[in-house]
């Protein structure tokens, strides 16, 4: 995955998920574009498969198509997304005892071709654990960790990314360009996003029958503020009960996001809960001053560090004193491998940018972003920040081929059409209508806690599974944990809550032995939580 960007830097700076910039566009992508016909009606190729997960083979129907989302109002008649998904559905069961997970990568505005090719669909794509991919041909292996053996899966592209596309579909050329602007005002924003998505999950339950099926979440990255904001319309606004919301590499409350704090001053939150991160790191290179025997024991302490003498340190301000803050400098050495002079620089505030750039900058090395295993060469061993993320230039071409070659030749779909990496997001807004909030009250900077709140409030049997890994720069795992156990939510909910930790990255999968733990959990999950009598 590689970097959106967005129009404002911060906005930039906060989202956790990335992509490549997106200047590859086909006509679709053009307001002066008047889209294909196609568009404007669901499309859809259904082919016959099979996989084997641990030793059993599971035969599936695959649909690969769209469904076209309309407005609402005086606008219900007029389409405004067609949106592409792949579903997979295991032939020879009851639909109704048969559970289906909707599952999406963030962004905001990114395909799903990172959970569909590396984590639970039929099919794999082989990389390096944490080094850079060699060059195609790419291997495509049978994916013995697909979610096939517990659940059907639909993967869904967001709107405008993958073979997904706004609609602008007027005669009038002017009045087209009005109407896609529309459509990305509308529909590239917190509040819509999530609309659009739970107006697409309903139409599947009605197009394939699946209304009374245990239904699940599960989203990355952004996506997870995704399900939080979507659960809570389809429980509250839909009337539609999830059994569970599965969430990988959380991010809820955008205030803990360690990638660019020092825009946001007198908020020292991000750095008390990126350091077990940071330690974790330092601890895989080999450059913390005295090696642990062991990552978790080590992540624990210093887990109580950043949440007692590293937080007093920092809300103290420019009252901590000079010796204070020595002694504060040398601890942090011991648990991140930064020199001590550059720590006393950095006023003990370091960003996510900052430590990719420095902890192996003696040898011009970049440490990665959303998997901090990775390492590549720096490009400016000046600069103060690192400027690409060697995790994303490690593994994105062969996603991004792999699936390319497998939806056309296995799941004829795609002939004539671009797939789009990202969406193209000239802005994203991130201000947000939070349950509960009277009149136009609008967060300036997102927090989406109180959507999963209430959605566990009003559904109070909903079940939330929290996965994320230990080298995750883009969104910390303590920063998750964090969010969690500040959930607004009462003390009889928060057994509803479960947790797993991984030694790998943002994208858990990328480690093999980690998806196996990964779909193990998952799987176990649902079927826990999915009311069906064996």
């Amino acid at each position: 995955m590689r970097k959106l960007p967005l129009a404002t830097a911060l906005a930039a700076l906060l989202i956790s998920a990335v992509a490549v910039a997106a200047d590859k566009k086909d006509d679709q992508h053009k307001p002066d574009a008047k889209p294909d016909a196609a568009l404007l009606e669901p499309q859809s190729s259904t082919t016959d498969g099979s996989v084997s997960v641990e030793g059993h083979s599971i035969s599936y129907k695959a649909v690969a198509g769209t469904l076209v989302l309309h407005g609402s109002g005086d606008k219900e008649n007029e389409p405004q997304v067609s949106m592409f998904y792949v579903a997979y559905m295991k032939k020879g069961v009851e639909p109704g005892k048969r559970p289906v997970t909707f599952i999406y990568n963030g962004g905001p505005g990114s395909a799903t071709v990172w959970l569909h090719m590396g984590a639970f669909g039929p099919k794999r794509v082989v990389t390096a654990d944490d080094s850079h991919t060699a060059a195609a041909p790419y291997g495509l292996v049978n994916n013995n960790y697909s979610l096939l053996d517990a659940s059907d899966v639909v993967f869904i592209d967001a709107p405008g990314a993958g073979f997904s596309r706004l609609i602008a579909a007027d005669d009038d050329k002017s009045k087209r360009d009005e109407q896609m602007k529309d459509r990305k005002k509308a529909i590239y924003s917190v509040d819509g996003d999530g609309h659009a998505f739970a107006q697409f999950i309903t139409q599947f339950l009605s197009k394939y029958g699946r209304w009374n099926s245990p239904k699940y979440l599960f989203g990355e990255s952004y996506g997870t503020t995704r399900s939080a904001v979507l659960a809570n319309i389809l429980e509250n606004e839909n009337s539609v009960d999830l059994n569970g919301v599965i969430l990988l590499s959380q991010i809820l409350n955008f205030d803990t996001s360690i990638d660019g704090p020092q825009f946001n001053p007198g908020i020292d939150l991000p750095y008390e809960l990126a350091l077990p991160t940071f330690a974790a790191t330092a601890f895989y290179h080999h450059k913390l001053p005295q090696q642990p025997a062991a990552l978790e024991p080590f992540l624990e302490e210093v887990k109580q560090y950043a949440l007692g003498d590293y937080t007093q340190a920092l809300m103290a301000g420019s009252r901590l004193g000079d010796a204070q803050k020595q002694a504060v400098a040398e601890k942090l050495h011991q648990y991140t491998g930064l020199p001590v002079d550059y720590l006393l620089k950095a006023n003990l505030r370091v960003s996510g940018g900052m430590f990719e750039h420095e902890l192996q900058a003696g040898d011009d090395i970049t440490t990665g972003r959303l998997d901090s295993r990775f390492s590549g060469p720096s490009l400016d061993p000046m600069a103060k920040d690192s400027e690409y993320d060697p995790q994303s230039s490690a593994i994105s071409s062969a996603y991004i081929a792999a699936f390319n070659d497998y939806v056309r030749r296995d799941l004829k779909f795609g002939d004539g059409q671009q797939y789009h990496e990202f969406a193209d997001v000239d802005h994203w807004d991130f201000s947000h209508k939070a349950p509960g909030v009277d009149g136009e009250a609008l967060q300036s900077s997102t927090n989406v806690m109180p959507d999963l709140a209430t959605a566990m409030k009003t559904n109070p049997n909903l079940k939330v599974y929290l996965n994320g890994g230990y080298y995750d720069l883009a969104t910390p795992f303590f920063a998750a944990d964090y969010e969690m156990h500040h959930m607004p939510i009462p003390t009889s909910l928060e057994s509803n809550i479960s947790y797993s930790w991984y030694p790998s990255g943002h994208m858990v999968y990328a480690h093999e032995a980690s998806l196996k733990e990964l779909h193990d959990n998952v799987a176990r999950f649902i079927e826990q939580t999915d009311n069906v009598k064996r």
